[in-house]
């Protein structure tokens, strides 16, 4: 029997968890945007004091009033040459829209999501350069430009629904714009960090969401798509029913990526979950199913007369075809024009291409092969025992791909889940349950992050004396060695939400610098395979740049020195890290007159 839960819509994702009454002292919106590779949504919630929170999802779009209840629109934006945008979301895919862009020399703005991704890491992750089937950005623009675009439209769809749906909607919507009483989460792929994070943010700003201060930045927050649809899956009541003291493998597949997060039980608050295995994320989406189908016709079409309709074909492929396939044994069939066209020796008849159900299976095989492997994996490396993987996101909807993944599985002693209904919005809806119940206790480090550091020369020490030649005089008196890396946090650790990883450092500056001390410090992280990294020669290509700390040391206490070139003054720091939120943070700690004190410090990414 298939295993699947059934619910039915916001309510029945709430009615899962009771979740305490809002204590905050005026009313607040979260409003979650789900921005996809292909199709995005919203979720949210009014936070009255007093009430219990309900989260709910918009499901009325412009230009798609015909179909209310749909809760995604497709992430599409089209620009004309001076970059006003003339057609978005549902109304991207309205009839005559292709025609339309043609003839007024209109430029489309799809997959733009994937232009924020690391591109260095895209090898590594799938074998493959995904450069090379991005559609790219419309002239003149920029990856964030789009996003403000698209983020200040969905903005708008949020406020008109709430407005209009609920009874007090305008009077809700008017008390939280006039309190600054809104606050956003956004979701990403696991693969993504500070740098993507950041840019993300600058694109909020852009499309004035919030103003481009600390307190407007505190404002936007960020969550991993697996972590948001692990949210979902306890909200839904999956893992209630199905997974009790046992780890809970999420596979969000998406149209774009794959993200894979394991997660186990911890003992204590109920709904409380540690990760136990580093997230990962992989482009096997959706879309690369129709890129898959895209390069057989191509091939297979090219002496057809009916080569030059290849998108048209594709299009039909990806709506109709894609969507219902379940079966390698029976023919399969792309609809795409009338009862006249045929040409018999491509099997196109009556307005159909007809293919074999063996060659469309073989369009879903690398996603499906990438699934298993890495739940595979996880299953192997997690630190608490796994017995249940949960499917959620739009390409969980696919019949074909959950029964293929559950099938494979199933020999591995893993039973295969999805929410019947609704997994396409389990991002949204789970990433507003991330603000409001926070699930997630400990986060796995999925790299390792520290600083280079210019350490004391030891000719006792084997890998100092290798690397003599680099010896160079300090400003203290002491020689040194530079480029040694120091670990703040270690690949695979399990970090707490509240730990802090310290690192003491200090400083040394000429008499004429006195009140004017900054610090520029660079946070690296280690993407090679030694296990234990220490000198950038060892693995100069393992090694990227993720942010620069910034802080300013003008109040902290300075201790002169002397030494045989004259007088310097030294400053003693520790620099704190939290790497168990979603999002990086760091602070400034030191010692002034027995006291501890501390002050925030600024991580600017690139």
């Amino acid at each position: 029997m298939e295993l699947q839960h059934k619910m039915d819509g916001s309510d029945a994702f709430n009615r899962r968890t009771a979740r305490r009454l809002y204590e905050g002292s005026r009313r607040k919106i979260v409003i979650a945007f789900d921005i996809g590779t292909t199709f995005s949504g919203i979720s949210y919630c009014i936070l009255d004091p007093g009430q219990h929170p309900i989260i709910k999802g918009v499901t009325r779009f412009p230009a798609q009033e015909q179909s209310s209840g749909a809760s995604k629109i497709p992430s599409i934006v089209y620009y004309n040459e001076s970059g006003a945008i003339k057609a978005i979301g549902a109304e991207a895919i309205q009839e005559g829209i292709i025609e339309s862009a043609a003839e007024n020399g209109w430029y489309k703005a799809e997959w733009f999501k994937l232009h924020l991704r690391d591109k260095d890491y895209d090898v590594k992750s799938s074998g493959f350069n995904v450069d090379s089937y991005v559609p790219p950005l419309p002239p003149n623009t920029t990856v964030v430009d789009i996003f403000a675009d698209f983020l200040s439209y969905l903005f708008s769809c949020a406020r008109e629904y709430i407005k209009d749906s609920h009874p007090t909607g305008q009077a809700v919507w008017s008390s939280s714009i006039r309190t600054n009483g809104i606050d956003f989460v956004i979701s990403h792929p696991n693969g993504w960090e500070g740098k993507e994070q950041a840019q993300m943010r600058k694109a909020v700003v852009k499309a004035k969401l919030v103003p481009d201060t600390d307190d407007g930045h505190s404002r936007v927050s960020f969550v991993t798509e697996g972590e948001a649809s692990l949210h979902f899956a306890i909200e839904s009541g999956i893992l209630a029913e199905n997974v009790q003291a046992e780890g809970v493998i999420i596979v969000d597949a998406g149209g774009g990526t794959v993200d894979v997060s394991t997660y186990g039980k911890t003992v204590g608050p109920p709904n409380s979950f540690n990760e136990i295995a580093t997230p990962e994320c992989h482009f096997h989406g959706s879309v690369f199913v129709t890129l898959a189908a895209r390069k057989m016709l191509e091939e297979y079409l090219k002496d057809s007369p009916y080569f030059e309709d290849i998108d048209h074909v594709v299009r039909c492929f990806d709506l109709t075809t894609k969507l219902r396939f379940s079966s390698t044994e029976a023919a399969q069939y792309i609809k795409f024009g009338s009862t006249r066209d045929m040409d018999v020796e491509h099997n196109i008849r009556f307005g159909q291409l007809k293919l074999l159900g063996s060659t469309v299976g073989s369009f879903f095989k690398p996603s499906v092969d990438c699934i298993v492997k890495v739940v595979k994996e996880h299953q192997k490396i997690a630190t608490t025992p796994v017995s249940h993987v949960v499917l959620t996101g739009g390409f969980a909807a696919s019949d074909w791909l959950f029964k293929q993944v559950k099938a494979e599985l199933h020999s591995s002693g893993l039973v295969v889940l999805r929410p019947q209904n609704h997994t396409h919005k389990a991002v949204s809806d789970g990433a507003v349950s991330y603000h409001l119940d926070h699930y997630v206790r400990a986060r796995i480090a999925r790299w390792s992050y520290g600083e280079f550091s210019n350490t004391l020369y030891d000719d006792n020490k084997p890998d100092h004396r290798i690397r003599s030649s680099k010896k160079v005089p300090w400003k203290d008196g002491t020689v040194r060695i530079p480029d040694h890396f120091h670990a703040i946090v270690s690949k695979g650790t399990q970090v707490l939400e509240k730990t802090e990883f310290k690192m003491k450092l200090y400083n040394i500056f000429p008499k004429d610098n006195v009140g004017k001390q900054t610090l520029n410090s660079t946070i690296w992280c280690y993407k090679g395979n030694q296990t234990d990294p220490q000198w950038r020669d060892g693995d100069p290509d393992g090694f990227q740049k993720v942010c620069t700390l910034h802080a300013d040391l003008s109040q902290l206490p300075m201790k002169k020195n002397w030494n045989l070139r004259g007088s310097y003054y030294r400053v003693e720091y520790s620099v704190i890290i939290h790497f168990g939120l979603t999002e990086m943070e760091a602070q400034l700690e030191w010692s002034k007159s027995g006291q501890t004190c501390r002050s925030p410090a600024k991580l600017i990414f690139d």
